[in-house]
């Protein structure tokens, strides 16, 4: 069974996600703060995190940076407020997606569902080599420079999009449908703080930027 960690300071929204998301079958731990939903993921297993931007004791934001420290479980972060600076400082440090709150039950189990098949997605068994980077589509591993690079689930995802089609622009809409499964128009920003996280790790002149565009990877 999926096991969920959901961080959300409201209590009536705390349990009326929790139990929603159990009717669909998953298995959901609880936390109203940051610091007793820190202390919840060290105790393992759980296969997505679901966490509220604003929260007492530690907020989402440096929740998700402890975290990250440690381990590239997927990440969805809620806003209420869908507030720019929310959004890009949660991305930035290191979540996967975000909705904004009241978000309905349907449409957070398809952002659940999304992430979890970018984890245990294969795309067969050749390596990818570009320079000092190697791809192994089958081992869900990269390598640069002979080192494991650790990167979440989209990054991954992202990485083998990219591989996919070297030297061709993709734009972000179709980066949003292909990686995030978005069937709808996405926020951008998702795909550009992803593809920047993912430059730091593969290096920052593997994966061009072209303007009014998309991106590409460098053959």
């Amino acid at each position: 069974m999926t096991h969920l960690l959901l961080v959300e300071d409201d209590e009536v929204i705390r349990n009326t996600v929790g139990l929603a998301l159990e009717r669909y079958g998953y298995q959901v731990s609880t936390a109203g703060d940051g610091l007793a939903g820190l202390e919840l993921f060290r105790s393992g297993g759980h296969d997505v995190l679901l966490l509220d931007v604003m929260l007492p004791a530690l907020d989402g934001i440096g929740l998700t940076r402890r975290v990250r420290e440690v381990s590239q479980v997927p990440i969805l972060m809620m806003s209420a407020r869908g507030d720019s600076l929310d959004v890009v400082s949660g991305l930035e440090a290191g979540a996967d997606d975000y909705v904004v709150k009241p978000v309905d039950t349907a449409v957070l189990v398809a952002r659940i569902r999304s992430l979890l098949r970018r984890g245990g997605q294969r795309q067969g068994s050749a390596q990818l080599v570009f320079g000092d980077l190697v791809i192994d589509p089958e081992g869900m591993e990269v390598h640069r420079g002979g080192s494991r690079l650790a990167l979440s689930p989209t990054e991954l995802k992202l990485l083998l999009e990219f591989a996919a089609n070297p030297g061709v622009v993709l734009d972000r809409q179709t980066l949003l449908a292909n990686v995030w499964d978005y069937a709808w128009d996405g926020d951008s920003r998702v795909v550009d703080l992803c593809v920047q996280r993912l430059r730091a790790k593969v290096g920052a002149d593997r994966i061009e930027t072209v303007r009014g565009f998309g991106y590409k990877l460098r053959r």
